[in-house]
């Protein structure tokens, strides 16, 4: 995996009850939780980082890295890649009103129209 790639989350998400899950625009109480990996990266993937420097973020999180951080975070990467959650880019991205924050964060009304008018589908 080429860890100078920049990563970006391509669905809504929510981070109520400090719980990271994707969310339904539509439906905004209607959630699905992601396993605590998924969330992590799903919750950091704001188009504005590169894989090595979330490799290296969460090595930071550990008084000693598990020696095959890299190794799961590239899996973990490459599941929310094939799920259509999240996707690399050579460049920063900036992320759409409605996939930079937390669905708890926006105005639904406005998420909704700007979809619309982007033509995004939903994930």
């Amino acid at each position: 995996m080429d860890t100078k790639k920049y990563f970006y989350r391509t669905a809504v998400f929510t981070r109520k009850d400090n719980q990271v899950a994707l969310a339904d625009i539509n439906n905004p109480d209607e959630i699905t939780a992601l396993e605590d990996w998924l969330a992590v990266v799903v919750s950091l993937a704001d188009g504005q980082h590169t894989i090595q420097e979330l490799i290296a973020f969460m090595s930071r999180q550990y008084p000693q890295a598990p020696a095959n951080l890299a190794k799961t975070l590239g899996s973990v990467i490459e599941r929310l890649q094939e799920g259509k959650i999240i996707q690399l880019s050579d460049q920063a991205v900036e992320l759409p009103y409605y996939l930079a924050s937390p669905i708890e964060e926006l105005d639904i009304d406005k998420a909704k129209k700007l979809i619309k008018e982007d033509g995004y589908a939903l994930h």
